[in-house]
């Protein structure tokens, strides 16, 4: 079977051949991961089960490399975080309708045996306080509904324009990126989670599954009441399924047949500060948690720098240890 078909398995409630995984690491993590494996090709050694690709979204300043502004004027400071980078400067303004697409097919080309995902990063919630501000957005929900509405719907319409073109190009899901919670909840609350952000991401999840494809959503935090409402509006797999947020063991059991998961294994305990028996036995147990489908294996969020390689290469074999597994050349 090829690594697609063990994924959609996976996706679809079958029982897989294998447990899939799809790891992503943090830029510095990948460069400590490189100087461990002393040559060795790191895309090979990690052999992600799933691809995603995206738009060009903005550019770097050119008199400020760490600066970055995105297609709706939002600016970036990635001196400290390289990976996503912190706002400081929050311009409402119109998105620039780009070509940003035309490396996509190639990409898809190269690497027909994965399931590609096509990634709409900060797709909502997060694109709106990125342009507004947290503070200002929530109390926008408060005092002027209406307002926070039109931005919303005009988002959604812009992600519509993208969903559309990536399913175009023949692409196996769209991945939503899109955090709503905090470790003890809702950072909005049901309430308002239900009135401002649901019919949005019911629009914009029903082109994906009308046309056959997965729609993967990613919100770190304990949302677990959201749970019901995301299966109902035609969500497949939610990502990252902390283990410090939430009681994975007992979702992945409750939601079978109705939701899958991807993520599980701590970023924040185990993976930096366990021994390589505790890594090697957490993922052993998440490996048992999906062997009958509905799970993909990964850490609970992309790996960040503080984990040494020798627990990212004990993960790995522990992954290639399961029967009919593909195994490092």
């Amino acid at each position: 079977m090829t690594r697609r078909e063990v994924m959609i398995d996976a996706l679809e409630f079958r029982r897989p051949a294998y447990v899939p995984w799809a790891c992503r690491l943090t830029l510095q993590c990948a460069e400590r991961l490189k100087e461990y494996l002393a040559g060795q090709d790191l895309d090979l050694f990690m052999d992600s089960h799933l691809v995603r690709v995206a738009a060009v979204t903005g550019q770097y300043l050119k008199s400020n490399p760490m600066h970055y502004r995105d297609v709706y004027g939002v600016l970036w400071d990635r001196s400290i975080d390289r990976d996503i980078g912190v706002v400081i400067d929050y311009p409402l303004k119109r998105p620039e309708d780009l070509d940003r697409y035309n490396d996509i097919p190639e990409q898809l080309a190269a690497g027909p045996d994965r399931l590609w995902m096509f990634a709409v990063n900060l797709s909502l919630f997060e694109r709106a306080w990125t342009m507004r501000g947290m503070e200002s957005l929530l109390m926008d929900m408060l005092e002027r509904p209406e307002w926070v509405e039109r931005l919303l719907a005009k988002i959604t319409e812009h992600n519509l324009v993208q969903i559309r073109r990536a399913l175009s190009l023949g692409v196996d899901a769209i991945w939503f990126g899109d955090d709503y919670g905090m470790q003890s909840g809702l950072i909005m609350g049901l309430k308002h989670w239900r009135h401002f952000l649901k019919p949005c991401l019911a629009r914009m999840f029903a082109p994906v599954r009308e046309a056959g494809k997965y729609v993967f959503l990613h919100s770190c935090g304990n949302v677990t009441e959201l749970f019901d409402d995301l299966a109902e509006i035609g969500l497949n797999c939610f990502n990252p399924f902390q283990p410090e947020a939430m009681d994975i063991v007992a979702l992945k059991k409750a939601y079978h047949g109705r939701l899958s998961f991807y993520g599980g294994l701590s970023i924040q305990r185990t993976l930096p500060f366990g021994s390589s028996e505790d890594v090697q036995c957490e993922t052993r147990q998440l490996l048992a948690m999906g062997r009958e489908g509905g799970f993909i294996f990964a850490p609970s969020h992309a790996v960040p720098r503080d984990v040494p390689p020798e627990k990212l290469a004990v993960m790995m074999e522990v992954l290639r240890s399961q029967p009919g597994s593909p195994q490092l050349d």
